[in-house]
């Protein structure tokens, strides 16, 4: 009897286990037939571009981090050479994947304001919190006489990656050689007065004011009087005026330096 009570146990447990084992093998199976038909096809140009994107996820390209310009750029929806942190070197090598010639202008940030503690008045001493963003909030726009200046209180410093804007002299200065063109900092500024333009341009309006020229001068020692001296001397007609403010037209500057000679304030700058 004990001997057949032992068999009949050793019996029970090898059915179990092959109960057991041919379950896993069927669900196995199921599983992996159902993986082949489920399966996510992968874009393999997809996916080589996004091994050479540098992962930032800034959305400085415009689309939803790294992943989402990969996509764009091998459905051929965007340019090789629009992740801004990756500069030349990136777009090269995605080039070379999607089989295309990259168009590679490097950006860099630009703070069109001149108005720094020397230059700028103040209406008052502002002592709330560091931020541009508050202190926008508060009457009169900021403690700035010019309500389009800087406020200097670096909420375009916190947002930048790359260390590569400082608040100076109280006014926000991009380094232009480690700036990444990413537009966070175009993002953070209450005042809009950062953009994002082409490293090589040569000369630009370094002030954003659109008040009348005695106002301006009344709150900065620095800022556009829309006097018009350097559109009348412009000899390629690139300068034009939008309320009361200098704008070069950068498609016809042919980069002659004229205006920044006529400019009585020095706002019109040649970058270096």
């Amino acid at each position: 009897m004990g001997i057949l009570a032992v068999s009949a146990t050793v019996q029970g447990i090898l059915y179990a286990i092959m109960i057991v084992g041919g379950v896993g093998l069927i669900i196995g199976i199921v599983l992996g037939i159902a993986g082949k038909f489920l399966a996510v096809q992968v874009d393999e140009k997809e996916a080589a571009i996004r091994e050479v994107l540098p992962g930032n996820n800034c959305g400085g390209c415009g689309y939803p981090g790294c992943d989402g310009l990969a996509a764009a750029i091998a459905k051929g929806e965007s340019d090789p050479g629009a992740c801004p942190v990756g500069g030349a070197e990136v777009a090269k090598k995605i080039a070379e994947i999607v089989g295309v010639e990259a168009n590679i202008v490097k950006k860099v940030a630009y703070v069109a304001c001149s108005g720094d503690c020397d230059k700028a008045k103040d209406k008052y001493v502002y002592h709330g919190n560091m931020s541009c963003k508050d202190a926008v909030n508060i009457p009169g726009g900021g403690a700035k006489a010019c309500s389009y200046g800087c406020l200097g209180l670096g909420s375009c410093v916190k947002v930048c990656e790359f260390d590569a804007i400082h608040i100076e002299n109280g006014k926000a200065v991009v380094d232009r050689e480690k700036c990444k063109a990413c537009g966070k900092c175009v993002e953070a500024c209450p005042k809009n007065l950062i953009s994002i333009i082409p490293y090589d341009t040569k000369y630009m309006v370094k002030c954003s004011s659109k008040d009348k020229g005695r106002d301006v001068m009344q709150a900065c020692s620095a800022g556009c009087i829309g006097c018009g001296l350097c559109a009348k001397n412009c000899p390629h007609e690139a300068i034009d005026f939008e309320f009361n403010l200098a704008k070069i037209m950068q498609d016809k500057c042919q980069n002659c330096g004229t205006c920044v000679e006529k400019c009585p304030k020095k706002v019109i700058e040649e970058i270096k």
